[in-house]
C-alpha cells in the first residue's frame, strides 16, 4: 500500500471510495460534502491510500478557524475519512489519518479536530477537546465526539471556540448522524 498526498487525478477515484464507505443516501451526502470542501477550502489537504494503482482510501484535512481570545488560529478538520468496504479493517484508515497528520505537522498547523467515535479516535491520539479547554462548534455533536490532537505547534494560549467552514453548515453536516 502507497500513502500519498492526494492530486486532481485522485478526485473520482476518492469521492467513490467516500460514497461507498458511507453507503446509500448518506455516501451521496458525504461525496457532495466532500467536493463542496475541495471547492470551498483552497488550503485542504488530501491523502489517498493506493493499492495496486487503485484508491483504497481517502482522507480530507479542512481548514476551520479556532475562536482564541488573542485572535483567530487557522486549524484543520479531518472529514471526511473512508476505507472501501473490503479493505476495511485492515489498517488503512489508521496509516492515512498518521499519514495526514504527518504531513501537518511539518506544515506547521497546531491543532486538527474531528467528530467522531473516541473509541476509534483516542487510538489515533485524538482526545476530547472539552477537556483542553477548547468549545465546540455546535451543541448538536456530543461532547465525547468532538475531539482534538495538539501537534508541536500549539501553544498553551490557543484555547477557544472552534468556527467550522461555513461548507459544513450548508450542507447540514454538522453532529453525528
Amino acid at each position: 500500500m502507497i500513502l500519498r498526498e492526494e492530486t486532481a487525478a485522485d478526485h473520482d477515484a476518492a469521492r467513490e471510495v467516500q460514497r461507498a464507505a458511507f453507503g446509500g443516501a448518506k455516501g451521496d451526502v458525504v461525496a457532495r460534502l466532500l467536493d463542496a470542501l475541495r471547492r470551498d477550502d483552497p488550503k485542504w489537504t488530501g491523502v489517498v491510500a493506493e493499492d495496486g494503482g487503485e484508491v483504497i482510501g481517502h482522507v480530507l484535512f479542512t481548514t476551520s478557524l479556532l475562536d482564541a481570545p488573542s485572535r483567530l488560529v487557522d486549524v484543520r478538520v479531518l472529514s471526511p475519512i473512508a476505507v472501501a468496504p473490503d479493505r476495511q479493517r485492515q489498517g488503512v484508515g489508521k496509516r492515512l489519518i498518521e499519514y495526514g497528520l504527518a504531513l501537518l505537522e511539518e506544515r506547521g498547523v497546531p491543532l486538527v479536530f474531528l467528530e467522531g467515535d473516541p473509541a476509534y479516535y483516542s487510538r489515533r491520539g485524538f482526545s476530547p477537546g472539552g477537556d483542553h479547554g477548547f468549545r465546540k462548534p455546535s451543541l448538536r455533536l456530543p461532547d465525547v465526539a468532538f475531539q482534538v490532537v495538539k501537534l508541536s505547534a500549539y501553544e498553551e494560549w490557543m484555547t477557544g471556540t472552534l468556527v467550522y467552514l461555513h461548507t459544513f453548515w450548508d450542507l447540514d453536516c454538522v453532529g453525528l448522524r
